[in-house]
């Protein structure tokens, strides 16, 4: 709206001339000077500029919404964008519907806690016949760290949907349309986002899953700021994807530790620190996202899976739409399987922390880039 052509504005002819000769061409150039600086430039009253400016503001400024209006838009843009559901009844129920098109969804957890089991379901479902509750559609998975097992995709397909995958032919055709690339420098990787934008719609894409972004950044001997900086092009791209597909956007992530010396993220975890006792000892082993709290903020939807006490859970742990949730769940031959669909509402540090009790596959990068 700045941009917007000055004439086109509906001033008087007298002011809108003046404007124009000198070379005040769009809102913009009026905006980015002050009252004072435009009389001078333009030579008129105080009064000729305020009014002016006032017009220019009115015809440029977006209007006001209320709350209604902003919920009723919300909506209609969730019913046309739609949602991947995961077959898991509790989380769909949580996230009204699945995983959300348009927006970049993170798992996050330690290695072998069921991240990849959980992608591999996804791309059965994106990919299964609609017929049956799929997208009936293709599948980029791009997999850095060679953990993507067609036999394992298989097996889950033949024991989730066996009407569909005991049908000749039908289990070559789903894996046909799932589409497997394995980048192994950050260097590929970035050249495999700038292909995938330009063939999304011409492969039928309904499903993108990185698994896992944190890998490639910890295999690269860029530190500092150089990383950072890395890291933010690429959250930005990946984003721009799901915004312009309009497809879901799947990206898992790995742990790592906290140190005490580092800057809490979060305002309960100082809190925790003075409450009790044990809390500079206990925030030692805390664990947090690898890619830092710049990453947490670019993604919509955080799915932490973990392990406590034996028993493994996924959490929601963000979402626009849901209250902090968490299920418990087990693995079995036709992948995650949800103990109950009620779910267990989490509050304070419990919502953020990620237990690994039984797992050691921590990742342990540079503190600078977590900030």
């Amino acid at each position: 709206m700045a941009n917007k052509l000055l004439s086109e504005m509906g001033l008087p002819k007298s002011i809108a001339n003046i404007f124009a000769a000198r070379n005040l061409i769009t809102a913009k150039d009026v905006f980015s000077l002050t009252e004072f600086e435009l009389m001078e430039l333009l030579d008129v009253d105080l009064a000729v500029v305020t009014s002016a400016v006032a017009h220019i503001s009115e015809i440029t400024c977006p209007p006001y919404q209320t709350a209604l209006s902003l919920l009723e838009q919300r909506g209609q843009n969730e019913n046309m964008a739609g949602h991947l559901p995961t077959c898991l009844k509790g989380l769909d129920n949580a996230l009204c519907g699945g995983i959300p098109f348009g927006v970049v969804t993170e798992l996050v957890g330690p290695a072998g806690i069921g991240k990849t089991q959980f992608c591999l379901k996804l791309s059965l479902l994106a990919s299964l016949p609609s017929s049956y509750g799929g997208l009936d559609g293709s599948v980029i998975y791009i997999d850095t760290e060679s953990k993507f097992s067609s036999r394992r995709m298989i097996e889950i397909g033949f024991n989730s949907f066996p009407e569909v995958f005991h049908t000749e032919g039908m289990a070559q055709e789903m894996a046909g349309r799932i589409l497997v690339l394995r980048p192994t420098s950050l260097s590929e990787f970035t050249d495999s986002l700038h292909k995938i934008k330009v063939s999304l719609f011409q492969h039928g894409v309904k499903l993108l899953i990185i698994d896992s972004m944190a890998a490639l950044l910890s295999g690269e001997g860029v530190q500092g700021p150089q990383r950072q900086h890395s890291l933010g092009w690429h959250i930005s791209f990946i984003k721009s994807v799901a915004e312009f597909s309009r497809i879901p956007v799947v990206v898992t992530n790995q742990v790592r530790s906290q140190s005490r010396d580092e800057t809490s993220h979060y305002s309960f975890q100082e809190q925790s620190r003075v409450d009790t006792p044990e809390g500079a000892t206990k925030l030692d082993s805390h664990l947090v996202a690898a890619l830092g709290i710049h990453w947490s903020h670019a993604v919509s939807i955080r799915l932490v899976f973990e392990s406590r006490s034996g028993q493994r859970f996924i959490k929601l742990a963000k979402s626009p739409l849901s209250p902090p949730l968490a299920f418990p769940f087990n693995i079995t031959s036709s992948g995650i399987s949800l103990l109950n669909d009620d779910g267990m509402e989490m509050q304070g540090p419990n919502i953020h922390a990620i237990s690994c009790q039984g797992h050691n596959n921590v990742i342990n990068f540079g503190s600078e880039m977590m900030h």
